[in-house]
C-alpha cells in the first residue's frame, strides 16, 4: 500500500514539474529580453537598465549579487523562472483589502509594472491601497498598488 501511495505521489509531483516547466520562458525568449534590457550591450544591467528588473527580482525573492546590478547569468536564471513574466491586472483593480505590503514592497511592484519611474509620495489609504505619484512616458501619473499587487496608473 505504501508503495502505491509513494508511486502515486511521485507521479503527481512529476506531472506538476512537467506542467511548471512548460510555463517557463524559452532560452530564445530570454535571449531576446536580455538584448532589449542591456541597451548599452555591456553585458550587465546597471543604473536605469536594472531598475525594473531588480524590483521584479526582489518581488520574486531572487537574490541579486550586487544591488542595482544584474549579470547576464542572474538575468537568464530569473527569466527562465518566469520572474519577468508580465502579470495581468485583476478586473476592478485597485481592490480594497488588508494590505500587508511595506512602502518599499509597494514601490517595487509599481516599478516592476513597467514604464513607471520616479515613484513618490506613497501612502496607504483607508481601503488598504498604496497611492502615490510616478512618471510614465514622461508624464505625471497617479499610481495605486492594492493588496494583491495589482498596479493601476491614471493621468493626473
Amino acid at each position: 500500500m505504501r508503495t502505491i501511495v509513494s508511486i502515486a505521489a511521485s507521479a503527481v509531483l512529476g506531472a506538476t514539474a512537467l506542467t511548471s516547466a512548460s510555463w517557463a520562458a524559452s532560452e530564445a525568449d530570454c535571449q531576446d529580453m536580455w538584448k532589449k534590457a542591456d541597451a548599452n550591450a555591456d553585458g550587465v544591467l546597471s543604473d536605469r537598465e536594472a531598475v525594473r528588473y531588480v524590483a521584479l527580482m526582489r518581488i520574486g525573492n531572487r537574490p541579486v549579487a550586487a544591488e542595482g546590478r544584474i549579470t547576464r547569468a542572474e538575468f537568464m536564471d530569473a527569466c527562465k523562472a518566469d520572474i519577468y513574466q508580465p502579470r495581468k491586472t485583476d478586473a476592478g483593480a485597485p481592490l480594497k483589502g488588508a494590505n500587508s505590503f511595506t512602502e518599499g514592497q509597494a514601490r517595487d511592484r509599481a516599478i516592476a509594472h513597467g514604464g513607471v519611474d520616479n515613484v513618490s509620495d506613497l501612502k496607504k489609504d483607508d481601503n488598504g491601497i498604496w497611492r502615490g505619484k510616478a512618471t510614465q512616458d514622461g508624464k505625471s501619473v497617479e499610481i495605486a498598488v492594492d493588496y494583491k499587487g495589482n498596479v493601476v496608473t491614471s493621468q493626473q
